[in-house]
Formats: structure tokens, C-alpha cells, sequence
């Protein structure tokens, strides 16, 4: 008789324990932009009595060949990129909740849409990215715009099955028979039900647009060569990691890939406390 309660208790203190990541996660994230704003400009300020030094006390990331300080100039470059990954996502996330809604509206709206969705998954993602960025100009609003308009298709994909499920319901039904538009119905009776999985691939996208918005930098398409992006301290340290300045490239890259395992702890906690039968799996 005991076991029972052991396995029914085993989902329960799994989903405990992936809130309480999830929320050591969200502190993390929120204490980023905090520590950028209070830091003024520490490690934006040149001090050549401190070029590229070695990870110490003083320094812990070391310094950078203008003698910048790396824990600042990182901190700030990932206070960059959640910007730029916060306005990409909401805008991606804008796109896809309206082409699933426009799909709903006819069979041959959502032929069309289906149809934007697979031509987009199709094309080689990075190569798109690089394009859009490249037509627009380059710096940061090119970046935000070319990660906005390619990472809505997987998104699009999963609001549109939900609404196929919903548009049988019969509260939709009867909404129809009363003579109801589509638009009406899709705001009182759809768009609720969507606000969860809205959320859920907000958090979702938040990674890969920072990874992507990285990647531009990295490759000279992205923000501009002024800012603190990881991009592009990844892009300054190339030059100096065959000298032996081993910091200037593995600090910023670990904690971007640190961030992005924070957002992906963030989004397992939503899933979490959305749906809690999530957690079972």
C-alpha cells in the first residue's frame, strides 16, 4: 500500500522541483538588466593601464585590449540581447497567433497559411537570417525584424491545431448559427484558449532568437560593432585566442549558453504550471 503514495507523489515533487528551477532561473534572467543598469560605465570606459589582463580578483573575466573590463562588458551584452530577444519573440509570437487566427477563417486561408508555414521551414535558416539582415541594412532593427519573420512557422504550426480542435467546440458552433464573425469569434472564444501556448512559445523562442541574434553579430551582419553584444565580443576575441587571451572568448560564450539553459528552464516551468500533466512525461 505504501507504493502508492510514492508514485503519485513522484510527479508531484518532479513539477516542485522544475518550479523551483524555473524561478532560480527568472531571478537570474531579471538580475541581468539590473546589474547593467547600475553599473554605468563600467566596462564601456577605456583604461589601456589595464589591457588584456587574466582572469582575477579584480578583473574576473579579465580585461579586454582596450583594458574594458569583461564582466561588465558581458553582463551588458547580455542585457543587449534580451533586449533585442524580447521584442523578436513578441513580434514572432504576434505573427504566428495572427496567421493561425487567418487560417481558421476559411479552407482556403488556411491552404495559404500551411503553405507560408512549410516554404519557411523549408529554406535554410541561417542563410534567411543573413539575407533579410543584409537587405535591411544591418544594427539592431534589422536583427530584431529578420529573427522576427523566420521563427513564427513552428509556433504558427501549434496554434493552428489548436484552433482546428477549437472551431469543432459548440460554443463555436452556436456562435456561427447567431451569425458571428469569424473576427468576433476568434477574439472572445480562440484567442483566450491561445494566450497558454502564446506564452509557453514566447519563453521557447526567447533562446533562439538570442542565439541567432548572436550569430549575425558574430558574423558581421547583426548590431552594430559599437555595442557590447556577445556577437561581437565573440567576433573581437577571435583574434587574440592563438595569443593565449582564452577569457576574451569563453566567459561571454558560457554565459550565453547559460542564459539560453535559463530560458529553457523558464519555459519547462510554464509548461509546468500550465499544464500539469506535463510534468508526468
Amino acid at each position: 500500500m505504501s507504493a502508492i503514495p510514492a508514485i503519485a507523489a513522484a510527479p508531484i515533487g518532479r513539477r516542485v522541483s522544475t518550479l523551483r528551477t524555473a524561478a532560480a532561473a527568472a531571478l537570474v534572467v531579471l538580475a541581468i538588466p539590473a546589474i547593467a543598469l547600475l553599473s554605468g560605465r563600467a566596462g564601456i570606459a577605456p583604461d589601456f593601464a589595464a589591457r588584456l589582463l587574466p582572469p582575477a580578483l579584480a578583473h574576473p573575466f579579465g580585461t579586454d585590449p582596450l583594458g574594458r573590463d569583461m564582466l561588465f562588458r558581458t553582463i551588458k551584452g547580455l542585457a543587449l540581447s534580451l533586449q533585442v530577444g524580447l521584442v523578436a519573440s513578441l513580434l514572432s509570437v504576434l505573427i504566428a497567433t495572427a496567421l493561425a487566427l487567418l487560417g481558421a477563417t476559411s479552407r482556403w486561408a488556411d491552404e495559404v497559411v500551411g503553405f507560408l508555414v512549410e516554404t519557411v521551414m523549408g529554406l535554410p535558416h541561417i542563410v534567411l537570417l543573413i539575407l533579410i539582415a543584409f537587405a535591411l541594412g544591418g544594427g539592431t532593427g534589422a536583427v530584431i525584424v529578420a529573427v522576427a519573420v523566420t521563427h513564427w512557422p513552428r509556433l504558427t504550426r501549434i496554434l493552428r491545431a489548436e484552433i482546428l480542435q477549437l472551431r469543432s467546440a459548440d460554443y463555436v458552433r452556436i456562435s456561427r448559427r447567431f451569425g458571428k464573425s469569424w473576427f468576433w469569434i476568434g477574439r472572445r472564444h480562440m484567442l483566450p484558449h491561445l494566450l497558454p501556448q502564446m506564452l509557453v512559445g514566447l519563453l521557447l523562442l526567447f533562446p533562439h532568437a538570442i542565439l541567432h541574434e548572436a550569430a549575425l553579430s558574430f558574423l558581421g551582419f547583426g548590431i552594430e560593432p559599437a555595442r557590447p553584444a556577445i556577437g561581437i565580443l565573440l567576433n573581437e576575441a577571435m583574434g587574440y585566442l592563438l595569443a593565449g587571451r582564452w577569457w576574451l572568448g569563453l566567459f561571454p560564450g558560457l554565459c550565453l549558453v547559460g542564459l539560453v539553459l535559463c530560458f529553457d528552464a523558464i519555459g519547462n516551468g510554464a509548461r509546468a504550471m500550465l499544464d500539469p500533466r506535463a510534468s508526468e512525461d
